[in-house]
Order: C-alpha cells, then sequence, then structure tokens
C-alpha cells in the first residue's frame, strides 16, 4: 500500500480548508436588506428577530439599516421607492397611508403565502392593495380605542361593565353620586386626547352604516347627516353636559390622566390602549387593576371594539431575493418568531396572528381578546379611508368643553375633512 507524502497530505489539507470556507461563503450567500424605524421598541424586536431567523437559516444573512419615525421616516420610505432604492424588507404604516403608497406598484403579493390562514382577517383588510392583493405581515400588536378603567372603584361600588351608552352614563352617575372620583378623565391641554371618544366609536357606527367608510372616502357620508356618525359626537357632548369630567379637564394633560386612572383618582379613561405602555413604566403595579371595555352603542347586541393597527412588514416588490425575504415573513408570523416578539416587550393589545397569545398580559389585554376572538372588531376610520380632518382635535375640545354642540362641530368638521379631501384630489368632494 502506497504511503502518503508530507506534500500530498498538506495539499489534501489545503483542499479541505478551502471547501470548508468554501461552504461558509455559500451559507451567507443571501444579503438580505431591511429597512425599520429606530424607535427602542421596533429596533430590538427585529434585532431579535434576525438572530433567531439567522441562526434558523445559516445561508441568509440580512443587514438591518434604521430610519426616524413619523412623517420624516415616512417621507423617506416614498422617497426611495419612488427612486428604486428601497430595500428588500421594510415596514411602514398599514391602512390609508399604505394606500397612498401606490403599495401595488411597489410591494410583493403575498396572498398567497400558507402563512396568511393565521393572520386576523382585520389586519389583512388593513394591508391589502385596492385591487385585494395582501401585501403585509404583522410584527406588533395592536391596540384599541375604548375605556380604560379602575376596577377596584367598580368593585367598591358594585358596578358591571356595561353594554350599553345607557348603562355607561348610569355607570358614571353613580360615581358621581359617590362623590369621591371624577366618573370620567378628560385631557384637553394634549387636545389629541379629546377626540378619542368619538373615533373609538367607530365599529359602532360600522354596525349601523357598513358602507360608511366607502361613502364617506367618496363623498357621499357626513358626520353632519349620518345619525350613527352624529351620535358619536353627541356622546362626548351628553358627558360633559352631565357634569361627568374631573375639574381640571381643561389644563389635564395625558399624563395626569394615566395618574388619576391607576390611583383611582378617576374612574374611566376613554383613550387608545398604549396608554398602558405609558402606565406601565409609571404605574407598574398599578397596572392589575385597570380593565378595557369599548365605547358602548345603543344597542346591547352590538358590541364591538374599534382597533388601531399597527406598522407591517412589506416587500419590495423588485427584490432579486423574494423568496429568502419571503422566508423570513413565514418567520416573523411563526410560532418561534411569537416566542421572541412576545420576549421583546409586553403589548398593548392582541398579537394578530392566531395561536400568538401574551402570557400574563394586563386584565386589560385580556380583556379586549373576546372582540377579536369572536371577529366583533372594526379598524379605526382613519385606517379605512385617507381622510381625517387635522382640525377634529381642536372640534372636540369645544364640543367637550360645551363651546359647541355636537350638531354645530360635526357640520364643521365636515368641512375640514372637504378641504382635506380637495387637497387629496379625491372624486366626489
Amino acid at each position: 500500500m502506497a504511503k502518503l507524502s508530507i506534500r500530498n497530505v498538506l495539499a489534501g489539507a489545503s483542499l479541505f480548508a478551502m471547501a470548508l470556507i468554501a461552504g461558509g461563503a455559500n451559507a451567507q450567500q443571501v444579503t438580505l436588506s431591511l429597512l425599520v424605524d429606530n424607535s427602542p421598541e421596533v429596533l430590538t424586536r427585529f434585532e431579535a428577530l434576525v438572530a433567531g431567523f439567522e441562526a434558523a437559516n445559516p445561508d441568509v444573512n440580512i443587514e438591518i439599516e434604521t430610519r426616524p419615525g413619523g412623517e420624516e421616516g415616512g417621507n423617506l420610505v416614498k422617497t426611495r421607492l419612488a427612486t428604486g432604492t428601497i430595500t428588500d424588507l421594510f415596514t411602514y404604516n398599514s391602512g390609508s397611508l399604505l394606500r397612498a403608497l401606490n403599495p401595488g406598484q411597489f410591494m410583493a403579493d403575498l396572498s398567497n403565502e400558507p402563512w396568511q390562514a393565521d393572520v386576523q382577517e382585520t389586519f389583512k383588510r388593513v394591508v391589502s392593495t385596492p385591487e385585494g392583493a395582501i401585501v403585509g405581515a404583522p410584527f406588533s400588536t395592536a391596540s384599541a380605542g375604548g375605556i380604560l378603567y379602575n376596577k377596584p372603584v367598580y368593585e367598591r361600588l358594585g358596578l358591571s361593565i356595561p353594554k350599553t351608552w345607557d348603562e355607561f352614563l348610569a355607570n358614571n352617575e353613580a360615581i358621581l353620586k359617590d362623590g369621591k372620583i371624577a366618573p370620567i378623565i378628560q385631557t384637553y391641554k394634549d387636545s389629541w386626547t379629546s377626540q378619542i371618544l368619538i373615533l373609538a366609536d367607530f365599529y359602532n357606527v360600522q354596525a349601523a352604516e357598513p358602507d360608511f367608510a366607502t361613502l364617506y372616502t367618496e363623498g357621499k357620508a357626513k358626520f353632519a347627516t349620518d345619525a350613527a356618525a352624529l351620535r358619536s359626537f353627541q356622546k362626548l357632548q351628553q358627558v360633559y353636559e352631565a357634569g361627568l369630567f374631573n375639574k381640571d379637564f381643561a389644563s389635564a394633560g395625558y399624563q395626569d390622566g394615566i395618574r388619576m386612572l391607576a390611583t383611582g383618582e378617576g374612574a374611566h379613561y376613554p383613550i387608545i390602549s398604549g396608554a398602558l405602555r405609558a402606565m406601565g413604566a409609571t404605574y407598574p403595579d398599578q397596572l392589575k387593576d385597570i380593565g378595557y371595555f369599548p365605547v358602548p352603542s345603543d344597542d346591547a347586541s352590538k358590541n364591538g371594539l374599534t382597533a388601531w393597527m399597527p406598522q407591517a412588514l412589506y416587500v419590495s416588490k423588485n427584490t432579486p431575493n423574494l423568496d429568502a425575504a419571503k422566508k423570513f415573513l413565514a418567520f416573523v408570523v411563526s410560532p418561534e418568531g411569537c416566542e421572541i416578539l412576545k420576549s421583546t416587550g409586553g403589548g398593548t393589545g392582541p398579537f394578530l396572528v392566531k395561536g400568538c397569545v401574551l402570557e400574563g398580559a394586563a386584565p386589560a389585554v385580556s380583556d379586549m381578546l373576546p372582540f377579536w376572538d369572536s371577529g366583533n372588531n372594526s379598524p379605526a376610520l382613519e385606517f379605512l379611508s385617507p381622510i381625517k380632518g387635522p382640525a377634529l382635535e381642536q372640534i372636540t375640545v369645544s364640543v367637550g368643553s360645551g363651546i359647541m354642540t355636537a350638531e354645530e362641530g360635526a357640520k364643521l368638521y365636515d368641512e375640514d375633512v372637504r378641504k382635506q379631501a380637495q387637497q387629496l384630489g379625491l372624486a366626489g368632494w
């Protein structure tokens, strides 16, 4: 038997080493670029998702880029889409802001991906093109508009969760009669909070008028002349006139509202459930004392939640690595991705993928889940229509302070909306 020479052994070892190096190179043969906003919450979430995905898929490398949040970041995404310089994957708003981007032109169609079967229908509705193609995947929790309430107050006074507006008013009258705390917290120093009662009532508008969002966008439905939409303004006027607000409602701010609810200085706070995150930062021990229910309708059989939908993850239609990009999205919505999402921070509402449930969630979040499981929920109007008049929060401050009536406020808002619709160039206005 022939003996191997030292030279042959060294040559063989060299070839083997080169094969290993080549194999390592092949393991990183696909590189994806991912653009996300630079908020710590989003960045932390995606760093963990990328690490988990790369560990399971050593042949794909994902490089994360960051952008500013808000309008500046949105404009950057628009520019990069228009110039063909967008990354393979990117995050952006859902709903009407997405549709303004002409998503069918720029984003890959994800309608036929198997994981879509597990995504909430409400979310699919706000990440679809006008032609019906689904282009986004969820990576965060939804939020709910409605009433956050102090559970110990309800227990002390023997109150039940209201299913109708009249029952809600009766609860507030009982709290007012008790004389110890404010029945309803309002925080008009931060005027954006004044509009939540009306915005969060949209499930009830849609339950009464299923086509309202479409007709509103077409200029055929108005807040002042549609009874269901006008009712939202009337509810705000009604609770003001009943004297149910905290005495300092005109000067109190958002953080004051969170404090009042957490400490039991007020019983109800009409707000978006994102307030739970702020409360958790300052009053973590009180989160267990806070519950949630939707803005009640006038019909106990129609009880549902108005949802604020999160950003979504999209794939560029022009990516040269479409299969790898879709593989990452499948990971994000998988059970493995769910565990990563849960480990990188709690939510202020449910995840939008079936089976991905926040264990040990705050009671208020748990209170929301039945409305998702039953399908009794709707995106807020701003996710279904591009029209949201900029003066709404000033108008709701006026209605909620007795300066103008609900009818006057609704009529003024219709005029505000008309101006915006014309600026957008919408037909019918």
